[in-house]
């Protein structure tokens, strides 16, 4: 796992001792490039980037479409990120570095952020970038549309001002630790205003065609088939990006990934089978990284949701009864092989200071499973199967029945859980869905009984664990409150985290609020994932998330 700087504390030293402090940012940025690097260099040092080849990347899912701002779909935005920027990045460390913001002072005790932008950077078509874009990307799309930003920010945001083009200002109702952390193409890529201003942004036609100011510019989109970037020739970041093109081709079987890496048909592939682990690593023309980071988010939990606007799912005990029937250690072992570990709590592990070690999830245990399913009213038939008798908003005789939606890449959760479930009398129908249509399905229509979803949460709790619990985020966005789950309790708790300074305190305040859901199960924490990259030689220079291609060649 890589190692974790809570930025939390490193702002607690920063408000703690004066207004007006002044980031300082390390000397380099997680791609190579200077942190500190000018806006753009003298007319005498010309950007010399290029000639680094083609880089062919396999990607598992179409994306449906190409703006990481509207969703936080790990399709969406692996296929797009480098497409565009955030104000800062994260480096390996998830301390911030510069972006499209060259530096920041923190005010107010931390309740004002005050960020001067690069000069001289200019969108794809041309256009200056402004402090009017992201003014516009943060109202008009990320604190309606992107669910971790929507549910973090936005209710203790209270403005943004735009003194001038490269001046932003981010005004707090009371300090706020986690904001640099949700500032870099993932929690926040900032989209061109002039483009989507007056329209429907999760509907405008630029969605499939983007406009953006990151190291690479669309060239095409041929949906389940590929996507074409070009090198953006005038990158604000010197001598960057020395890649010519990227190509994304769909390829959704994992281990057809792995024979077109093998082959040379493809440079690089986002996750390598468990089984092929071993044998990828002592190939002398494939190189492994090792990442808990992924486009779309980091520290992420397989998470089992239950809608909670079922009645056959309104019983606790039913709920409980699900977690018990789960063995998730197999789920590491037959479906991960190993890259990553069971949940523990519904906080990640990842995120050291917030997560409860003191807390007790389900064990797989089907005797204590089909128990408490009797207690709640579900009996087992002459086959075994469950049927209701006596249960609440449930007539009698009716099934144990639920669907199960998922991902197609998620398809051995959805077998390895029907065949489990089904051991203690509970019928699971596997529904896969492509991303766009399962966002749709769980979050807008609500037409679903269970389903399984990658929830990132990112390097603090307020960006990407409040989304699941708060009742205010039960709505359309995506991946967001799939449960529906409503505790006015874990609201203010979430509230009074979100404005208390110091890890310390705040992590007692996330301990409180993980023994409250944990009791009331609204979902199963399954496991949390680690990812594997594999790449083809003589590629070289990438990081493992976020930007990965950026400062990366495949010249040989």
């Amino acid at each position: 796992m890589m190692s974790r700087v809570p930025l939390a504390v490193i702002l607690v030293g920063l408000v703690a001792g004066a207004c007006g402090v002044t980031a300082s940012p390390s000397p380099t940025g997680a791609s190579g490039r200077p942190s500190g690097s000018p806006s753009s260099p003298p007319a005498s040092e010309a950007p010399t980037g290029g000639g680094g080849g083609t880089l062919v990347v396999a990607i598992s899912a179409d994306p449906g479409h190409l703006n990481p701002a509207i969703t936080t779909s790990g399709a969406t935005h692996t296929a797009a990120e480098l497409i565009f920027n955030g104000l800062v990045g994260l480096d390996e460390n998830l301390e911030p570095v510069p972006e499209l913001a060259e530096s920041w002072t923190i005010d107010n005790d931390g309740a004002q952020y005050t960020f001067k932008l690069r000069d001289g950077v200019t969108w794809h078509d041309g256009t200056p970038f402004t402090s009017a874009d992201v003014k516009f990307t943060f109202e008009e799309v990320l604190l309606k549309l992107h669910a971790r930003t929507r549910s973090s920010v936005g209710p203790v945001l209270d403005g943004i001002d735009t003194p001038d083009a490269q001046t932003v200002v981010f005004r707090f109702k009371q300090p706020y630790a986690p904001l640099l952390r949700q500032l870099d193409v993932t929690e926040a890529p900032i989209l061109p205003k002039h483009i989507y201003q007056g329209s429907d942004p999760a509907k405008n036609p630029a969605n499939a065609a983007p406009v953006g100011t990151g190291p690479f510019a669309f060239e095409s989109y041929t949906p389940d088939s590929e996507i074409r970037l070009k090198r953006n020739d005038t990158y604000w970041a010197p001598a960057l990006p020395k890649l010519d093109e990227v190509v994304m081709r769909v390829i959704p079987e994992s281990g057809s990934q792995v024979i077109a890496l093998e082959a040379g048909e493809v440079d690089w592939i986002w996750g390598v089978p468990g089984p092929d682990e071993a044998r990828l690593d002592a190939d002398p023309e494939v190189e492994l990284l090792r990442t808990d980071r992924n486009p779309g988010g980091s520290n992420c939990i397989m998470t089992m949701s239950f809608n909670f606007d079922k009645p056959i799912l309104q019983d606790v005990r039913v709920r409980q009864a699900i977690a018990h029937a789960i063995d998730r250690q197999q789920i590491v072992d037959k479906i991960l092989f190993g890259q990553g570990r069971v949940a523990t709590a519904p906080i990640s592990s990842g995120i050291g200071w917030a997560h409860a070690d003191d807390i007790v999830l389900p064990a797989f245990d089907p005797t204590a499973a089909m128990a408490m399913l009797d207690q709640a009213g579900w009996k087992a038939g002459a086959d075994g199967m469950r049927i209701a008798a006596g249960v609440t908003g449930v007539a009698d005789g009716t099934p144990l029945a639920l669907d199960f939606l998922h991902f197609p890449t998620f398809a051995r959760y959805g077998e390895l859980l029907r065949s489990e479930l089904g051991a203690v009398g509970i019928e699971l129908t596997l529904e896969p869905l492509e991303p766009p249509v399962f966002a749709e399905t769980v979050f807008t229509k609500r037409d679903f009984d269970t389903n399984v979803i990658s929830y990132c949460n990112g390097p603090d709790p307020e960006i990407g664990v409040r989304r699941m619990f708060d009742s205010a985020q039960i709505g359309p966005v995506p991946f967001s409150n799939a449960a529906g789950y409503r505790d006015s309790a874990v609201d203010a708790l979430f509230t009074q985290a979100q404005q208390t300074v110091g890890n310390e305190a705040r992590g007692k305040i996330y301990g409180r609020i993980q023994q409250t859901v944990a009791a009331a199960q609204p979902y199963v924490w399954l496991v949390e994932t680690s990812g594997v990259r594999a790449y083809r030689l003589p590629c070289q220079g990438f990081q493992p998330y976020a930007q990965f291609a950026e400062a990366a060649t495949c010249a040989p």
